[in-house]
């Protein structure tokens, strides 16, 4: 980018920030001891788990490593403007400092990512997360070239919210108009027999109200912030090991913003970067499943648990979007069927660890 370019569109950014302001984190330091200020923006509102649990935590926690040196602003609910698809290429290109998004959002632009998106992959989203960041240094370093990672990591297994009586088979599947968040969970969501509408999160509630669709794909720990429990009458959760879908994140930085840190503030950084902030924003992940969960009970929603028997169904009708996805990376390049067998062989290992 223009470095002019970049610099007007930072004060244009900053500018319109400051009518609502951003979040304020940690506390105020002097100027003089203040060298560096990164700013963060996101697509979620801030008591959302990841928002509330992760993002605001590693920032307090950076600027505390860093004596003060580093401050840390956090713009939530996409207020530095933009749709949230536009996150990872306002780290890219510098307009923000870091992002946390969904490679999904920009479907086929990241696709080994998708080998953590294929029908009932993950585990809890600890051990998955960790499994994650193993395999973005082995296989998605080159994906993500134009960013500096500092986590990647899932959400807790994703369920089914659905208006009316409910999906407790397969069969029930059928007509439902559903919203799914990525490429491989819009698929899986057709291979189930339902019509996927493509979104991101945060204008799903929308829609489930205005009736544009009839449920809808997350985790427990967004259902909370978005209210989706009043918006539902059902939650359908999977028997086994292994939860329905899950979508893969990333914590991104601009590339130049870490370039120019001083080693020392580089370092901090890289102390709240890799796999151990993976795993923490994965079991915020988890953590946050609770709350959601209880509010569904509270609302008096049917909360269905499909038993393994049908589970079984769901996963003979899925089986062959895996072999889709191998042979679709194949024809990129990519060895398909190792890249599947490895997430796979990783999120057994940090699972059977928990």
């Amino acid at each position: 980018m223009n470095p002019l370019f970049k610099t007007l569109c930072a004060v244009a950014l900053l500018t319109a920030a400051a009518v609502t302001g951003p979040v304020a984190i940690g506390q105020v330091t002097p100027a003089a001891a203040q060298e560096v200020t990164l700013r963060v923006h996101h697509f979620l509102p801030p008591p959302a788990p990841v928002p509330k649990n992760f993002i605001t935590p590693w920032a307090e926690k950076v600027e505390q490593e860093s004596g003060g040196r580093i401050e840390v602003e956090i713009y939530p609910a996409m207020q530095l403007g933009g749709k949230p698809p536009a996150l990872y290429d306002q780290a890219r290109d510098g307009v923000v400092d870091i992002i946390w998004t969904l490679p999904g959002y920009t479907p086929g632009r990241f696709p080994g990512t998708e080998a953590f998106e294929l029908p009932f992959m993950p585990a809890s989203a600890e051990a998955t997360s960790q499994a994650a960041w193993r395999f973005y240094e082995k296989y998605l370093t080159e994906e993500f070239k134009d960013v500096h990672m500092i986590a990647t990591h899932v959400h807790g297994p994703g369920l089914l919210h659905v208006k009316g009586d409910g999906v407790t088979k397969l069969e029930d599947m059928q007509g439902l108009k559903l919203r799914g968040p990525t490429r491989q969970a819009n698929a899986l969501l057709s291979a189930l027999g339902a019509t996927p509408v493509g979104m991101p999160v945060p204008a799903m509630p929308e829609a489930l109200s205005k009736g544009v669709i009839d449920g809808t794909v997350i985790p427990w720990e967004v259902t909370a912030p978005l209210k989706v429990a009043e918006l539902v009458d059902s939650h359908t959760n999977f028997a086994g090991p292994r939860g329905l879908y899950t979508s893969f994140f990333v914590f991104a930085m601009n590339k130049a913003s870490y370039a120019a840190l001083p080693d020392d503030l580089k370092a901090v950084i890289d102390a709240n970067s890799g796999i151990e902030a993976s795993k923490w924003v994965g079991r915020v992940m988890d953590e946050g499943d609770a709350p959601g969960i209880a509010i569904a009970e509270k609302s008096g929603n049917k909360l269905i648990m499909l038993d393994e028997a049908e589970v079984a169904r769901w996963k003979e009708a899925a089986a062959p979007l895996a072999e889709q996805w191998i042979a679709e990376m194949n024809a990129k390049g990519y060895d398909g069927a190792a890249m599947v067998a490895d997430a796979k062989a990783l999120i057994a290992d940090y699972a059977g660890a928990e």
